[in-house]
């Protein structure tokens, strides 16, 4: 698989202030909450602004901390500062103010300005000494202040007791393993486990007391010395269809085994310092051979990795996910599967087709259209039905072989058909159309893979319940 390289405006990182000199320029309330935040961040702050103007006036906590004056701006108090920001409601001085301090190398924001900033003040969650950030590179500050707001009911308080009681322990945990992949197995044991639920209940010295004990008892070398393998489905391709569960399992892997179907948009959540193989099978195009997979997946558990088997779609619809961990029970391989929505249901929903309808459809069939061969070699009989969907998976080199032995059978040629192509992502297409005819339409328009074919009444219902469009 081939992913470009999606590019940042801005890099988010943390920057210690404690006891650097900092210049705020502006009187305006924005000028306010940024020295606000520096403040915060234990640096020492001048603002030049005017001590009558009303922001600083209703501002006294803020003034008693600072150094004020009424002085105009002038490049020479750059000198020793570690960074500028420029929050006056003139839009020449704060230009000014920018080009003084890019041009001695002094970081600036201007507020409201990113195309004058070197750096902007993201929105942040305040857990400290945990602080989460939210940035949408400065074009989008109500959007950024709305998801914060949202991070800010899902993250407990409880989370700055957790941070100390990790950092009073850092040091314990680092002489008793020697490997980082040890102390991170042990860490996330720990931290998503009872003591995190006592820290955040208050009661952090039992916290404290369970952590000694597990630091000395065999339970630490049982939580960091076993490999695992998680076999967890994707999903068609949409990452906001991912399960809970595969998404925390993605971010504990190691090592990541995934095939072409997983969108890169997927593989983007996956830990950023786990390895990576693309082990993907396309038709007539196997990176790697089913066996080959299979024991990798075996030896690198052995050598205690946590390997996370990334499919698209779900692991045991077509994904020969069963295979893989009939290998793994064999070597006594400890293993977990997460399912994950099927091709058919996403690209069904996505398209608005429902796959069963009380009016039109009480059943419904998944068939793999992967024609070993060209070969017909499928009960072509038991799929001309009356009220059944047929969802035929891989099948758009085969839609010709298929077309012809369902008609050939006793199925309609006027039979609906959809052919839905990179389902659940923006680049989705629906090509509707007859039994008889979707075969010429398909070569006609260049349909890309992969796709899923839906074939009965059901694809009828399409024109009004196209909600996507």
């Amino acid at each position: 698989m081939s992913t470009q390289l999606q590019t940042w405006d801005f890099l988010p990182i943390s920057m210690n202030l404690q006891g650097r000199e900092c210049l705020v320029v502006g009187d305006t309330e924005q000028a306010v909450r940024k020295t606000d935040l520096l403040l915060r961040a234990g640096a020492k702050v001048r603002l030049l602004g005017d001590a009558n103007a009303k922001a600083l006036v209703e501002s006294a906590d803020v003034l008693n901390a600072i150094t004020l004056t009424s002085e105009s701006f002038h490049p020479e108090l750059l000198q020793s500062c570690a960074m500028v920001v420029a929050a006056s409601d003139s839009k020449d001085l704060n230009q000014q103010v920018a080009q003084a301090a890019q041009a001695r190398g002094v970081p600036v924001n201007v507020v409201e300005q990113p195309e004058l900033s070197s750096f902007i003040f993201p929105s942040i969650i305040d857990r400290h000494p945990i602080l989460v950030s939210v940035t949408s590179s400065g074009g989008a500050p109500v959007l950024t202040r709305l998801l914060r707001n949202r991070l800010e009911s899902l993250i407990p308080h409880g989370f700055g007791r957790l941070a100390d009681l990790a950092m009073e322990f850092r040091d314990k945990v680092r002489a008793r393993f020697g490997h980082i992949n040890q102390r991170r197995r042990f860490w996330e044991s720990v931290l998503e486990g009872v003591v995190s639920d006592l820290v955040f209940c208050g009661r952090t010295d039992k916290a404290r007391a369970m952590l000694d004990d597990m630091l000395s008892g065999e339970q630490a070398d049982a939580i960091t010395g076993a490999g695992e393998v998680y076999l967890v489905g994707a999903g068609p391709g949409d990452p906001d269809l991912l399960t809970f569960r595969a998404l925390r399992l993605m971010r504990q892997a190691d090592v990541v085994l995934y095939d072409r179907l997983v969108s890169p948009q997927i593989l983007d959540l996956v830990r950023r310092d786990a390895k990576r193989i693309n082990v993907g099978k396309a038709r007539s195009n196997h990176t790697l051979p089913q066996q080959e997979i299979n024991a990798m997946l075996v030896e690198l558990a052995k050598e205690g990795k946590r390997v996370l088997r990334l499919k698209g779609g779900d692991p045991f619809i077509f994904g020969r996910g069963g295979e893989e961990i009939d290998q793994l029970a064999d070597a006594g391989i400890p293993f977990q599967v997460v399912p994950g929505i099927t091709a058919a249901s996403g690209c069904a929903a996505y398209s608005g087709i429902p796959l069963t309808h009380r009016d039109h459809s009480q059943s419904v069939r998944f068939v793999t259209g992967h024609l070993k061969s060209d070969t017909c070699d499928l009960p072509w009989h038991e799929f001309v039905q009356d009220n059944q969907t047929l969802v035929f998976y891989m099948g758009l080199v085969g839609l010709p072989v298929i077309s012809r032995e369902l008609i050939a059978h006793g199925m309609k040629p006027s039979t609906p058909i959809a052919l839905v192509s990179r389902g659940t992502l923006p680049d989705q297409r629906v090509l509707v159309g007859e039994l008889g005819n979707i075969a010429k339409k398909v070569e006609e328009q260049q349909i890309p893979g992969p796709t899923i074919i839906i074939i009965g009444d059901v694809v009828t219902l399409r024109d009004r319940l196209r909600w996507m469009d």
